[in-house]
């Protein structure tokens, strides 16, 4: 799980991206929809991945 301190958010619509770093150091990325009630987020190692993800995210929360 990544430290809770993200740098260089950005969102895509309803979902916002932060840019981390993972407990050994490593860079990651989180996902994370801002919509209340969805609770939906995944991390990934690239950046590419995780705005795939978030483009593709298709909240049921209305």
């Amino acid at each position: 799980m990544l430290h809770r301190i993200f740098s260089k958010l950005r969102t895509v619509g309803q979902i916002t991206i932060g840019t981390g770093l993972e407990r050994h150091g490593k860079r990651a990325y989180i996902t994370a929809c801002g919509v209340p009630d969805c609770g939906w987020s995944s991390d990934y190692e690239t950046y590419a991945a995780a705005e795939i993800a978030a483009r593709g995210h298709r909240c049921r929360i209305r």
